[in-house]
């Protein structure tokens, strides 16, 4: 693999002590592949390291993490300009993974890594919420994010993307639809949201398929809300037969506007965002992405 660009890894802190990952970044430094490895300590460190990463002149960064990791890096690339933008490699070490799940990043570390600095680069879309917060793979905003924020860290850590829906079980008490309204090109609904899902990606929560037809790189985001009506029966035939639920509303566009008349949590790829009015547009092509060739999530 001699002839291989340079890479940066940026590692959640987390993951630092992954011995197995560091016996596969020896062994490709071995090989003569530079790749410089940074860890995340605090929030704003990615940035720092992806500003850095211009600097070394690396043809990949690599985010070594979670959804959250992946969020961060493709934000600060998304801000860089001129030639020599780096590509961002995914190296997926968190729990639920769901944006390198959907596009269908091997979970072997070694695999996962050789296509990380040496995968096709292609442009994806990223998404903007009020002009400012991004996210790669998808804002779910209702009970869904409430769950995520509130999962217990151990059993994550026992359970993976399976907690979320257990946790979730466990609180039925506190399901209660947000009352909002959203509006799209040729789109517009208002009602009782159970869960709202806008995706570039597809899943969201440790592997709930939110928005099944989704790519990230067709400048849409996809809709899908769970109405309240009718609460128990209608979490039992969304999850069973999707198809015939009359509780899912579905859209797509390129923008979409949520507005609500008390405060709702929108979580964007692991980040909590509070607000009553959520404007979120698709910035185009913003990113090049090392993904495999078959990726489901390419048109």
């Amino acid at each position: 693999m001699t002839n291989f660009p340079a890479s940066l890894l940026i590692l959640n802190g987390k993951n630092a002590g992954d011995e197995l990952l560091r016996e596969a970044v020896y062994m490709l430094r071995n090989e003569g592949v530079t790749i410089h490895v940074r860890v995340t300590w605090e929030k704003g460190d990615a940035e720092r390291y992806v500003e850095e990463a211009l600097h070394l002149g690396v043809e990949t960064v690599i985010a070594g993490g979670g959804d959250g990791t992946i969020n961060e890096v493709s934000t600060a690339l998304i801000q860089l300009s001129g030639e020599n933008v780096p590509a961002m490699g995914i190296l997926p070490l968190g729990t639920a993974n769901d944006f390198a799940t959907s596009a269908g990043v091997p979970d072997t570390l070694d695999k996962a890594l050789k296509l990380a600095i040496a995968g096709n680069a292609v442009a994806v879309d990223i998404a903007r919420v009020n002009h400012k917060t991004c996210f790669i793979n998808m804002a779910t905003g209702g009970f869904g994010p409430r769950i995520t924020s509130e999962t217990p860290e151990k059993l994550k850590a026992a359970l993976g993307g399976v907690s979320y829906l257990i946790h979730g079980l466990m609180r039925m008490d506190t399901l209660t639809p947000d009352r909002c309204e959203i509006r799209g090109e040729n789109f517009h609904w208002h009602g009782d949201a159970l869960v709202i899902g806008i995706g570039n990606g597809r899943q969201a929560g440790g592997g709930q398929q939110l928005c099944p037809d989704a790519l990230i790189n067709d400048g849409l985001l996809h809709l899908r809300v769970f109405t309240g009506d009718g609460l128990l029966p209608a979490i039992f035939t969304t999850l069973t037969q999707p198809q015939d639920s009359p509780n899912i509303i579905d859209g797509a566009s390129s923008w979409f506007e949520v507005s609500a008349p008390h405060e709702i949590t929108f979580n964007l790829d692991g980040e909590p965002l509070r607000g009553e009015s959520f404007r979120i547009e698709i910035l185009p092509n913003a990113l090049r992405c090392r993904l495999p060739p078959d990726c489901p999530l390419l048109r």
